[in-house]
């Protein structure tokens, strides 16, 4: 199955009408990105694509932790509008990740922020991923994990709960077997990490926002213990091109 472009874009297009999009916390986006910088070890002066970047919340974080040479991509042009006008120093341009704009060899390290469980079948976006990257090129993802009860029961089209507000028909959280399959018969090596502890300011949905608290509560409380880390919320994947 492939992804539905134009409903994507259809998407992200009236929230960008509707203005700023910020689902976490400024200190969670913050910890986000820490995270990922952690987990890839990218040095400041690597050329960066940051793919999904939407209006450019996690690229202005790199770009103010010193990582200048970052780009912005993303399909929805609304957004990288946004993302041209809110951080003029930073370079944002429309792309669509699976026929990047780059020729082979040439980018030292890519960020899929949030985008990659926007792709009922990711096996072509990390085939360009690994087309662009130079050797020993790395990608961190991060992307909402389908072990994560809270994550099944809202977001998951087999869950009895799950809500279509707020989403595109495209998503659904990723699981890690499936996804070391997909990467390592691109020819990546592959690890997988966690994160939970992140703080929700904003879903669509009416009734859920109501539980917000509630959430944000028992997800540092159950998920930051290590007996259950591999169902936290969150999985980071880290791919190195050999």
């Amino acid at each position: 199955m492939m992804q539905v472009k134009q409903k994507e874009i259809a998407f992200f297009s009236n929230i960008a009408r509707s203005g700023s999009y910020n689902v976490f916390s400024p200190e969670s986006n913050l910890k986000i990105v820490n995270k990922l910088i952690d987990t890839a070890k990218f040095n400041k002066s690597d050329f960066i694509l940051d793919l999904g970047c939407g209006s450019g919340a996690f690229t202005s974080i790199f770009h103010s932790l010193g990582f200048k040479n970052i780009q912005g991509l993303d399909l929805c042009e609304s957004l990288i509008e946004q993302g041209k006008q809110y951080y003029p120093n930073i370079a944002f341009r429309v792309a669509d990740i699976e026929h990047l704009p780059y020729g082979d060899n040439s980018v030292d390290g890519i960020v899929f922020s949030a985008v990659i469980h926007h792709f009922p079948d990711p096996h072509l976006a990390f085939k360009e991923a690994y087309r662009v990257l130079k050797p020993g090129g790395k990608f961190i993802a991060f992307d909402p994990n389908r072990c994560n009860p809270f994550m099944w029961l809202y977001r998951d089209k087999t869950s009895p709960f799950y809500s279509s507000c707020g989403v595109t028909e495209n998503e659904r959280p990723v699981l890690a077997a499936q996804l070391r399959k997909v990467i390592e018969s691109v020819g990546f090596e592959t690890e997988f990490d966690y994160l939970s502890g992140l703080k929700y300011v904003y879903v669509k949905s009416k009734v859920a926002v109501n539980f917000l608290p509630v959430y944000n509560f028992l997800d540092t409380l159950i998920f930051d213990n290590k007996l259950f880390k591999s169902f936290s919320a969150f999985l980071i994947t880290l791919g190195c091109k050999k």
